[in-house]
């Protein structure tokens, strides 16, 4: 296969360079950035293997429009940011399938969008071919997809323990979602609150109840599972590279069975059996170490009377981006899931 990065300067576009450096079924990668084009590869990311050099040609970043020029290319993973990924990626949408990682096709609504964003979705045309690429939910919608909204990673680990027992009829009223993040997940730029000394013994709510712009996301996918849901959903940067850990509240409609297919565990089984990303631990609450580095989200959960805790932990830069990324181009050619993907932590 012939694989393109756009964006590769980025924390997302080097963990995308990183996983497909490694994947057997990738031969060619086109490495693309607007800024640093011409620039060899690993002096951009010197934690690449010299391998790397046998996939990308010449060793060097291209720019974006090499890319779209080309005629011969598999796959193109865009890394750009939200609002200039749909621009940039014109000229091979509906040509050769895409990989989107920002926001510019996840939400099914403009107005939606446009409330979260700030300005209009950018190719409103295309939105209805697009699939939301939450791999474990919608895995036969992606098989035939052409454009793959890759999920946000708040997302990611919300929505993989609520959504079978949302399908199953089990929970009521609000979701009361808590997340905590890795300061990764705001991206590679400069900017006060991101700095060491602001970050470093520090820990914060932002954009509470319903303003992230996750927040949408979230609500969307719930929504279309039991429309009966609503979603409050806060999120906090702690002092970490990486990592992301939700811990979710919900009132349960009726009492699960202790044991068998209608019992947590069981619909758990039901939704995630043979899924090797998808750890569930019935009697523990999973912690972001067991999974840094790897493509898992760990779920645990634990039921105090009529309410639900469940417990969900990833890497926001793997299982919360470039790998779910990768996972959703091994669902959509075929390859075997986890092909160049972990299934365990490193310590």
């Amino acid at each position: 296969m012939k694989a393109a990065v756009l964006g590769v300067t980025g924390y997302a576009g080097q963990v995308l360079m990183r996983l497909l450096a490694g994947h057997p079924e990738v031969r060619t990668v086109l490495a693309a950035s607007s800024s640093q084009a011409g620039t060899p590869l690993r002096a951009v990311d010197p934690g690449l293997p010299a391998s790397i050099e046998e996939k990308v040609p010449g060793g060097m970043l291209v720019s974006p429009d090499e890319v779209m020029r080309s005629t011969d290319v598999d796959v193109v993973f865009s890394a750009l940011p939200h609002l200039k990924s749909a621009e940039i990626c014109a000229p091979v949408l509906g040509r050769t399938v895409v990989v989107d990682l920002s926001a510019d096709f996840r939400l099914h609504d403009p107005a939606v969008f446009q409330g979260a964003y700030g300005k209009p979705v950018p190719r409103p045309d295309l939105l209805s071919r697009a699939v939301y690429g939450l791999s474990e939910w919608h895995t036969e919608a992606i098989r035939k997809a052409d454009i793959i909204a890759n999920p946000g990673c708040y997302p990611t680990a919300t929505l993989l323990p609520l959504l079978p027992l949302a399908r199953a009829g089990l929970l009521k009223g609000a979701v009361i979602a808590n997340a905590i993040s890795g300061i990764s997940g705001a991206g590679r730029k400069e900017k006060l609150d991101l700095l060491y000394v602001e970050r470093s013994e520090n820990v914060n709510a932002y954009n509470p109840g319903t303003s992230h712009r996750h927040a949408p996301e979230i609500a969307q996918e719930i929504k279309e599972t039991d429309g009966a849901l609503s979603l409050l959903f806060t999120p906090h940067m702690a002092p970490l590279r990486r990592g992301m850990a939700v811990t979710t509240v919900v009132e349960l409609a009726r009492d699960p069975d202790a044991s068998g297919p209608g019992s947590i565990a069981g619909l758990y089984q039901e939704a995630y059996a043979g899924r090797a990303f998808v750890n569930v631990w019935p009697d523990r609450v999973p912690q972001t170490r067991d999974v840094w580095g790897s493509n898992r989200c760990d779920i645990g959960w634990k039921q105090e009377g009529r309410h639900l805790l469940l417990f969900s932990v990833i890497d926001n830069l793997v299982k919360g981006a470039s790998g779910q990324a990768v996972q959703n181009m091994n669902i959509r050619f075929g390859i075997p899931e986890t092909a160049g993907l972990r299934t365990a932590g490193e310590m």
